[in-house]
């Protein structure tokens, strides 16, 4: 099982145990406006039995906060990974998610040899834009109507991606 260690996170590979919370999480009105529609079948599929994407549990103080994940595109060409992020709104602005992402970014970097990463929020979730560029994301530009919201209704995203240099 990988664990990745950051200042205040642990990360860990998420498992059958974690559905019910991250269900939890997922559902508090403050996650679900960006992260819409999850329950605990699609959790399920998405991120345990999911080959597209590696999930890991964000645990702070023996509790488990939310969930950080990634994707790689393994094309010699086109390599690089993908994140995502979402934590219970309990925990925001206590410097968790910056942790978690900066350790998941080092991962990918410095583990899994990527030069490049990207992460996509939408352009309205001022909060994980902050977050992103404390770890040295840059915007690359917007997305029209890139994904649907809680509304059901089409909204931007903010593409950001980090270089290896880049990295906070």
């Amino acid at each position: 099982m990988t664990l990745l260690y950051g200042t205040t996170v642990t990360l860990r590979p998420v498992v059958e145990d974690d559905i019910e919370r991250l269900t939890q999480i997922l559902n508090e009105p403050e996650v679900a406006q960006w992260w819409p529609r999850y329950d605990s079948k699609r959790i399920h599929q998405e991120l345990i039995e999911g080959s597209h994407v590696a999930a890991f549990a964000v645990v702070a103080e023996d509790d488990v906060v939310g969930c950080v994940q990634y994707h790689e595109e393994t094309a010699r060409d086109y390599r690089h990974a993908t994140i995502d992020v979402f934590l219970d709104p309990a925990w925001h602005g206590k410097g968790l998610g910056t942790d978690a992402v900066r350790t998941l970014a080092r991962h990918l970097i410095y583990d899994k040899g990527h030069h490049r990463l990207a992460i996509d929020p939408a352009v309205a979730n001022e909060k994980a834009i902050r977050t992103y560029r404390r770890v040295g994301f840059q915007p690359v530009g917007v997305m029209r109507e890139y994904e649907r919201n809680s509304n059901g209704e089409w909204q931007g995203g903010l593409l950001m991606d980090l270089l290896k240099r880049d990295l906070h």
